[in-house]
């Protein structure tokens, strides 16, 4: 395979060699190169020889003595020197199925790829992995591998995932303990489907793999309302959610007896469907899982407690602001106890803080979280009420490193059509607490998040 440069650090020894943005690289210790985990593993040696094509057709072999692990400083097309592979799957859950027409293509692209698990977290069903995949994954120690399992029923799997080839996941996961290689996984919950004595044998059938198996997410599954000839899904509701939690606390109590670890997880959202508190902050295990909504709310508030504590020490700005903070319905009520442990401390502010749950008229109102939130549902619903000076959003609600919301509404609009001064931050404790607080002056430039779909 061949691997376009696209840029050659300054000072590297790419540079030092005269290679250049726009020759290829062939070949490395005269082996091709099928990716980045080929291309770091051969280049971490201390003796490593390029094969390079110039643009004029003249191919360089180029010996290299360096030190162990030190980069070639060579950056190539794509992070991982080859095209993402795609889904082969029709999940009956899929949330990308679920999206209106006519938005921005990225977001239909199912992407379903190991490397991306270890790179960026992905979770993955194992479903296009070759035996040559998994033996490529334990010899690169590509862990922890994230994995979407759902349901470890074969020919329930294989009616969910809607391919032959899903009910293999059981034999694929014993390859990674076999192997030493520690995993995540997750389950999205369907009513009547992978829920109650499915759910418990699925995680009878994992609890084999801890330790290696760190954590296991229950998540109840994301239904828009774009759903037209799709498989007919219903909404889990609050018994569902006390059921499921009531069986994912036992196996809690189990694993933790025996591995003194919790092992699986019921999301954020399964607790707020049930009216219940979330778990202490000890048994989320450090939380492994917050980028799947395990944990954020525990964490949240714990935050906030330590932050309400720093700021009593240095006390309200000198020119406090009043903020309008507008987010998801499923943080709302989050937010508005973070904002009773700030009007506990500081009663002056119970006047200057309004926050606002955003119902999401445009995928349907049983979506409910932040990073979903459109430009427009978020315009028309904060113009039909009054706003203190400063609007406040979660940077979840924007594309990472745009000011760009899901429906191609610029920040930029929002604030014309508000007039209001409209800021998107992190959502950690302690710069909630300090917006809370009044202190916006250092949050203005604050890094953007990303808005991601739901994981298959």
């Amino acid at each position: 395979m061949e691997h376009k440069i696209v840029k050659v650090m300054p000072g590297s020894i790419g540079e030092e060699l005269e290679v250049a943005a726009g020759d290829i690289l062939l070949k490395v210790n005269d082996q091709e190169i099928e990716d980045i985990f080929d291309y770091q593993s051969l280049t971490e040696e201390e003796l490593v020889v390029l094969l390079i094509r110039k643009p004029d057709g003249e191919e360089w072999e180029l010996e290299i003595e360096k030190d162990p692990y030190e980069d070639l400083g060579l950056v190539f097309e794509s992070d991982l020197m080859s095209d993402y592979r795609s889904c082969r799957n029709n999940c009956i859950f899929c949330f990308v199925d679920q999206m209106p027409p006519g938005l921005r293509p990225t977001l239909y692209f199912k992407d379903d790829d190991s490397r991306l698990s270890f790179l960026q977290g992905n979770y993955i069903t194992c479903t296009n992995m070759s035996d040559k995949d998994i033996q490529r994954i334990i010899r690169y120690r590509m862990e922890p591998m994230n994995i979407s399992v759902h349901t470890t029923d074969p020919d329930l799997r294989v009616k969910m995932l809607k391919n032959r080839f899903a009910g293999k996941i059981l034999d694929q996961m014993q390859l990674f303990y076999d192997a030493g290689l520690h995993m995540n996984a997750q389950i999205v919950l369907c009513k009547d489907i992978n829920d109650k004595d499915a759910l418990e044998k699925t995680l009878t059938d994992l609890y084999r793999f801890l330790p290696y198996l760190e954590s296991v997410s229950v998540v109840p599954v994301g239904l828009t309302r774009f759903r037209e000839g799709l498989y007919p899904l219903k909404p889990i509701e609050k018994e569902d959610a006390e059921n499921t939690i009531e069986i994912v606390e036992a196996f809690q109590k189990q694993a933790y007896e025996e591995f003194d670890l919790h092992f699986v997880h019921a999301s954020d959202e399964l607790y707020l469907i049930a009216g219940q508190d979330f778990p202490e902050e000890e048994r989320y295990d450090g939380y492994l899982q917050l980028e799947n909504g395990v944990g954020m709310g525990r964490l949240l508030l714990t935050e906030s407690e330590e932050a309400v504590f720093k700021m009593k020490e240095i006390g309200l700005p000198e020119k406090d602001s009043s903020i309008t903070i507008a987010t998801g319905l499923l943080a709302e009520n989050i937010l508005k106890k973070v904002f009773t442990l700030v009007t506990e401390a500081f009663p002056e502010r119970k006047d200057k803080v309004d926050i606002v749950g955003i119902r999401n008229d445009f995928f349907g109102t049983s979506v409910t979280v932040a990073g979903l939130v459109t430009g427009q549902d978020l315009v028309s619903q904060l113009k039909k009420r009054p706003l203190f000076d400063v609007v406040a959003i979660p940077n979840v609600m924007l594309r990472s490193g745009e000011e760009v919301f899901l429906d191609d509404v610029s920040l930029s609009d929002v604030k014309e059509a508000l007039g209001r001064e409209v800021l998107a931050v992190p959502t950690d404790g302690e710069t909630l607490v300090r917006l809370m607080c009044g202190q916006v002056s250092d949050l203005h430039s604050m890094d953007h998040g990303a808005y991601e779909l739901p994981d298959e």
